[in-house]
């Protein structure tokens, strides 16, 4: 094919030209059923099929058959974008209930999301090819994310624990040269260390367990960090060395922690959708603290707050005055860009709390810091993340 050819067919592909038009360069079979599958969700130029092609329609075969198209002709991540603005311009969400269109969906965060969303209108049939999706992003999620979470807390923790009666292999070289240099033997060019320093074994009682409590907003525009956040949650149950809670909130509070083990049940147990009582939320974690010194509560919520303002601005400021480790993240999504609650994030940001939005590739990085109680705003200015600033 001529450089000119392929412009042509390139730009007749682009405009939804139909290929019996005047002028048209003629598309291969490929080709029209390319164009046909762009053409049945976007029209040409508007939202209307052109000539007879008929749109999605509302069959889930026919919808199946169109997905498989776009399957083959696109990578996945285009396929995701293309089923999204199938949801939205086509109200297919409602599609989703059927197992037939459910089994050839290209699965994501997003749809997990959605799944979730449904999963209380769904038939029984399609409940069980919804956890087998739903199982299949999970694992995938988990392979990507686990091994930073697993190695992120347990270094943090490893290393700002520390005992002066180490055994061999976990005694801390470089300390231990550096607080016994006066010791040094100059005949023998070599240091007698005193005292050596040395990580702290993981095996350790529950009074010395660090605590962390995720507490996540479950209304609708918080889907995907609930995914997110649920994935983190179970990793880092699964981890010895520190005490894990997951607590998910709208108007009524669901407590997951016990499900933790099993991160499809637990998306299972998520009520997307609903109002917004943060402060209902914080109180019930706060209740739940054991150890203040050792608890670190991460708020994840676009601060739109349904209930009393005030009384969570002041529940937060006792929870920072008994020393408990406090962080809004806004959003835990891949693009990080969040829709919030500006003048009261501004006043939370005020209490000396960070409040920020971040990515899950970012998230295991900021429970080290978190954990080793480092400042969370020196970190995010190393990630380039912007905090909200305080309330003037």
């Amino acid at each position: 094919m001529s450089e000119t050819d392929e412009r042509n067919r390139r730009w007749t592909l682009a405009l939804g030209v139909d290929a019996d038009e005047e002028g048209a360069t003629a598309l291969s079979d490929s080709d029209r059923r390319m164009s046909e599958a762009l053409t049945a969700l976007y029209g040409n130029g508007d939202d209307a099929p052109k000539k007879g092609r008929g749109g999605l329609g509302g069959s889930a075969p026919r919808v199946a058959k169109w997905l498989g198209d776009i399957r083959e002709f696109f990578p996945a991540p285009v396929v995701q974008v293309i089923q999204k603005d199938a949801f939205e311009r086509k109200g297919l969400r409602q599609m989703l209930l059927e197992p037939e269109f459910l089994a050839t969906v290209e699965a994501d965060v997003n749809l997990i999301a959605d799944l979730v969303a449904l999963r209380g209108v769904m038939p029984e049939k399609t409940k069980d090819t919804a956890r087998i999706v739903i199982a299949k992003v999970v694992a995938e999620l988990m392979e990507r994310l686990e091994r930073r979470t697993t190695d992120a807390v347990r270094g943090a923790l490893n290393r700002s624990l520390r005992t002066n009666r180490p055994r061999f292999a976990d005694i801390d070289w470089p300390r231990t040269i550096k607080a016994n240099l006066r010791h040094y033997q100059p005949e023998h060019r070599t240091v007698v260390p005193e005292r050596l320093i040395g990580f702290l074994r993981q095996q350790r009682r529950i009074v010395d367990l660090e605590e962390v409590i995720l507490c996540v907003d479950q209304s609708g525009s918080m889907a995907t960090s609930v995914v997110y956040a649920s994935i983190f949650a179970a990793v880092m149950a699964s981890l010895p060395v520190v005490a894990t809670k997951l607590v998910c909130f709208d108007t009524a509070i669901v407590d997951l922690t016990e499900e933790l083990a099993d991160p499809v049940e637990v998306l299972f147990g998520v009520q997307l959708g609903g109002g917004t009582d943060i402060n209902s939320a914080v109180a019930y974690c706060e209740d739940r603290i054991e150890r203040p010194s050792k608890a670190h509560l991460i708020l994840i919520t676009d601060l739109y707050e349904g209930g009393n303002a005030d009384a969570l601005v002041d529940r937060l400021a006792r929870l920072v005055t008994r020393g408990i480790n406090v962080i809004v993240l806004l959003a835990l999504t891949d693009t990080g860009r969040p829709s919030y609650d500006t003048e009261l994030s501004a006043r939370v940001a005020s209490l000396g709390i960070p409040v920020f939005a971040c990515t899950p590739d970012q998230f295991p990085d900021l429970m080290a810091t978190a954990l080793k109680r480092e400042d969370v705003a020196d970190w995010a200015a190393d990630q380039d993340i912007k905090l909200i600033r305080p309330e003037a």
